[in-house]
């Protein structure tokens, strides 16, 4: 089984909309995939709820009581882990102990981007991730490629030696879908090719 976290303390950077479409594009490659929700809002899980029977099957692990953290079923090929908001201390230990992909959304603005800076440099410190033991990527998410802002983030992140996995704009389409337990990646038509489009560098870290 292989894991990802989707993680930042800063909340209001999408998360869980990376999770939930991380997740489901992995089930829709096939497979058995689990999304485990952290998150004490249980955003992800109440997504799941309203998934329709018809789309690819992902099951649903709440992990929102901390000593549930690491209680996964057998068999799945894929588990995708939504953090919770402010994630520091013991929790954030146990979380980035069962991973191997950690994937750090974040927002071109400046209480973004100073806060995940320290957060990286957290991440850093902790001993799965300096031995290299957990893949440390940064995603930024709703962001365009070419503004200011976007720019002071690419320097920033260049200063800390992370280059952005992608660049994830913002749609309306993510929310419309997530209202009816879906993601850009169950449903195919070509208007949303562009938003897959998007995803394909995370997708293939994760091949």
């Amino acid at each position: 089984m292989r894991t990802v976290l989707i993680a930042n303390r800063k909340g209001g950077v999408g998360k869980t909309t990376v999770a939930i479409t991380i997740a489901s594009a992995l089930a829709a490659r096939g497979g058995a995939v689990a999304l485990a929700d952290a998150d004490p809002q249980k955003s992800a899980l109440r997504w799941l709820k309203a998934r329709p029977a018809g789309a690819a099957s992902l099951r649903g692990l709440d992990w929102t009581d901390a000593g549930e953290i690491g209680d996964a079923p057998k068999g799945l090929d894929w588990l995708v882990i939504d953090a919770p908001g402010a994630l520091k201390g013991n929790r954030a230990a146990k979380l980035v102990a069962e991973t191997e992909e950690l994937i750090v959304p974040v927002m071109p603005s400046f209480f973004d981007i100073d806060s995940t800076r320290r957060f990286l440099k957290e991440l850093e410190e902790m001993k799965r991730v300096r031995k290299g033991k957990v893949g440390l990527r940064v995603l930024a998410n709703r962001a365009q490629a070419r503004s200011r802002l976007s720019e002071r983030l690419r320097v920033t992140l260049a200063d800390l030696g992370q280059e952005p996995l992608g660049w994830i704009t913002e749609r309306a389409a993510y929310a419309e879908l997530a209202e009816r337990g879906l993601g850009i990646f169950d449903d195919r038509r070509r208007a949303l090719a562009p938003l897959r489009e998007q995803w394909a560098p995370v997708m293939a870290a994760l091949d």
